[in-house]
């Protein structure tokens, strides 16, 4: 595969075959962070654990204290009151079946996250062949089924991600943009790594935490200590 000058200059800067403490790595990758664009920060954390196991499942959400320096496009399903109260909240989009007639008649996707009353999961249900492959569905796990809407509103607007267990057992999260700076990307760091610990399943055994890799949106990956956190 061939890689721009920037992308091996930015390998030539790492040792590959090192380790490094999470503060040394993500200085290193701020600084290989080189497109013209504000790169985004992105965590890779593959566990020790079977994700094809019910019991072995890790997922749930967590609010970035520094946020992910995206703001999300908030769609919400409920009806009355609390359609008033989303509104209110600052959701970006709110219905009911007429939100379900426009995803499924205009292929309208011009949303990030949803969130839904659970009287209204029996109208979310039907488009759920469309949502849940986008990983788009809402879940109680996740805080994105729920009657306290204008709570789930702000922490989502605040910088709040949901995490969780793809098939080959890797987490997949942003931290945020190169323009934050190593500070303010270690705290981000640190809540998303201590709510993943915590999330641990009972059933998993052996070491938890494979691997930690971080890495920018055009850069090399940039291998973390895992036992150093």
């Amino acid at each position: 595969m061939f890689r721009g000058k920037k992308y091996q200059d930015s390998v030539k800067a790492i040792d590959t075959s090192k380790l490094y403490d999470p503060s040394e790595a993500l200085e290193l990758v701020v600084s290989t962070a080189k497109a013209k664009f504000d790169e985004t920060i992105e965590l890779h954390l593959r566990l020790g654990v079977d994700s094809r196991q019910a019991d072995q499942q890790v997922r749930g959400s967590v609010v970035l204290p520094n946020g992910t320096g995206k703001t999300k496009r908030v769609l919400v399903f409920a009806k009355g009151d609390k359609a008033a109260e989303a509104e209110a909240a600052g959701a970006d989009f709110v219905g009911a079946e007429d939100m379900v007639a426009k995803i499924q008649g205009e292929n309208w996707f011009d949303f990030d996250i949803v969130v839904a009353t659970p009287d209204m999961m029996g109208v979310v249900g039907r488009i759920g062949k469309v949502l849940g492959p986008k990983g788009l569905m809402p879940n109680p796990k996740s805080g994105t089924v729920t009657m306290d809407v204008k709570k789930a509103i702000s922490e989502i607007k605040a910088g709040k991600i949901e995490y969780r267990l793809d098939k080959t057992n890797i987490i997949h999260c942003p931290i945020g943009k190169a323009s934050f700076g190593k500070e303010k990307l270690e705290e981000n760091f640190n809540a998303i790594y201590d709510a993943v610990l915590k999330a641990k399943p009972a059933a998993a055994k052996g070491q938890y935490i494979k691997s930690a890799v971080v890495t920018s949106t055009m850069g090399p990956g940039i291998k973390i200590n895992a036992a150093k956190v």
